[in-house]
């Protein structure tokens, strides 16, 4: 999914970027002799540019997935296969390609996630091979060892809040979640839980 017209995002990027500059050099005429309440430092986002450098490389996983969320069911699907995480862009992006098998059948997958340099966030974009479409962007980001990302989007007709976790992550495992909400969040229903296991580590470099 390679960008184009790389020219015409130059010139889309250069005016809020000339506009900032100039807003800020005025703003900083303004304020000559005034007492900083805080450090500059302080306001900077941190760089989360490679905080999915973990998963680069192979894994075996293991999938739960609720069949009929927000129905009041309870019952599961299981499946067991592989995902490999590809490293893109050295590494602010990067493709993960997931095939498992199970009872229920053949499932084949692929998660696109892209690094916004200006937000500080990310957005994972998934899409199965059942309909080669590209679902709604869920965005967010890592703090303290956890990813949580966000969404709005349809499900049987209805908008759904869209949690997606990463938690308990070391060198060779981590688990992942996926949770809707009708009500803003005030209560969770996890449908998707994968804890995955490391076969083989990946080189981090972009392809």
């Amino acid at each position: 999914m390679i960008r184009k017209l790389r020219r015409l995002r130059g010139i889309c990027l250069t005016l809020p970027l000339a506009s900032a500059w100039l807003a800020g050099s005025i703003g900083a005429q303004n304020n000559e002799g005034a007492t900083p309440t805080a450090s500059a430092a302080d306001s900077v986002p941190r760089d989360g540019s490679h905080d999915f450098d973990f998963e680069l490389g192979t894994w075996k996983t293991h999938l739960r997935v609720l069949r009929h969320p927000l129905s009041g069911s309870s019952a599961w699907v299981e499946f067991n296969g592989t995902s490999v995480v590809h490293s893109i862009w050295n590494g602010r992006a990067n493709m993960v390609e997931l095939e498992a098998d199970g009872p229920a059948g053949h499932m084949e997958a692929l998660n696109l996630r892209l690094y916004n340099p200006l937000s500080h966030q990310w957005s994972l974009n998934f899409a199965s091979s059942s309909n080669g479409i590209m679902g709604v962007p869920t965005v967010g980001q890592f703090s303290n060892g956890r990813g949580e990302f966000y969404d709005m989007e349809p499900v049987n007709g209805r908008q759904v809040l869209v949690r997606n976790t990463w938690s308990a992550i070391t060198n060779d495992s981590c688990h992942f979640e996926q949770a809707f909400s009708l009500d803003g969040g005030q209560s969770w229903e996890v449908n998707w839980i994968a804890d995955d296991t490391r076969v083989e580590a990946g080189t981090g470099k972009g392809r």
